[in-house]
């Protein structure tokens, strides 16, 4: 895939920056020479660690006074934020000199910088946090990942239309499936706003492959491509994968180190215990989006190393070259008539 793109990075957010964010944004540049990278921070320390790279020599660097702290508030990174290397970089989206901003930084700041510098894609009332988990068939996207903790029809039905269009530019599946996680699959099961969801999914002219309802366990089937719910109960599934992936690998590593012919077992399994370690790898899955702005905004997750900050750069990359906005905008028109046109 040949890309003449420009990424904004904030160099300065995550636990191990700067370091990673430059050794990722080496990595993505293998991948893709033709990136343009602008990298926002510590001018000093940014230029002594570039220099270790051969493929970064060309790469824009814009200086910052601060960084924003990780338990820094949403309102206080608004009011004093200005100078901060996330400002910065969200800043050079919004004077249309970079076409997306990755940050491993500040998740709530993030939120709260990029929609007041970027605004909302018109008609979209609420952002939304949306990832991708691995599942027995590949990928599945789940949103809202934390964003919104209440929610009504208007934003599920906004939120389905979006993970759709995400999940497509990000796997290349045509016309992925959707379903909105509820207590059971029958039509009479969950709150009255996510029946009145599912009726407007289901609406034909909104050309959404919308499947019903499903459950908890129904998320790692890979039936559905999409899973659309509230910020709450998002946010409490994807840790709760996460506890429980970490869990099984480490009585599984336990296990393995237990005895001497587990240890041999290991020696001669080590292949494809190495190939389920990669599927269940969180780096690999880096790379949440912020979607609804009118704006492309990634947020990496604060704890990545080079592969998973590489791998978010990668998820902006895709959205920027399948016109990710643009379509999205045109969902969102379409499915405001339809809202609009229900009876009350």
């Amino acid at each position: 895939m040949s890309l003449n793109l420009r990424i904004a990075l904030d160099a300065m957010g995550g636990d191990d920056a700067p370091e990673i964010v430059i050794d990722g944004a080496s990595l993505a540049r293998e991948r893709h020479p033709d990136l343009q990278l602008t990298l926002i921070g510590d001018s000093a320390k940014i230029s002594e660690l570039t220099k270790k790279y051969k493929n970064l020599s060309d790469v824009k660097i814009i200086h910052a006074d601060d960084m924003v702290a990780a338990d820094e508030k949403p309102s206080q990174a608004l009011r004093h934020g200005k100078k901060t290397s996330m400002w910065l970089a969200v800043n050079e989206v919004a004077l249309d000199n970079a076409d997306a901003i990755i940050s491993a930084g500040n998740t709530g700041a993030l939120m709260a910088i990029s929609k007041l510098q970027l605004r909302m894609i018109s008609g979209v009332t609420r952002p939304a946090i949306a990832g991708f988990l691995p599942t027995l068939r590949g990928l599945c996207c789940m949103l809202d990942l934390g964003a919104n903790i209440e929610v009504d029809e208007r934003n599920l039905v906004q939120f389905g239309i979006m993970g759709a269009s995400f999940c497509e530019a990000i796997t290349g599946k045509q016309n992925p499936s959707v379903g909105i996680l509820n207590v059971g699959e029958e039509d009479q099961k969950g709150f009255d706003y996510l029946r009145l969801a599912g009726t407007s999914l289901s609406h034909q002219s909104l050309n959404l492959n919308y499947v019903g309802f499903i459950e908890g366990s129904d998320i790692v089937a890979g039936d559905t491509d999409v899973i659309v719910t509230d910020g709450f109960t998002g946010n409490v599934a994807l840790k709760t994968a996460e506890g429980t992936a970490k869990f099984f690998m480490h009585h599984l590593r336990q296990a393995f180190q237990s005895t001497l012919l587990s240890k041999l077992g290991f020696i001669f399994s080590r292949g494809a215990l190495l190939k389920m370690r990669r599927t269940v790898d969180p780096r690999y899955y880096n790379g949440a989006v912020l979607l609804g702005l009118n704006g492309i905004c990634v947020k990496s997750h604060g704890g990545a190393d080079s592969i998973g900050f590489s791998n978010a750069i990668e998820v902006a990359c895709n959205l920027v070259k399948h016109e990710f906005i643009p379509k999205v905008s045109d969902s969102i028109s379409e499915a405001e008539k339809v809202i609009q046109s229900k009876p009350e």
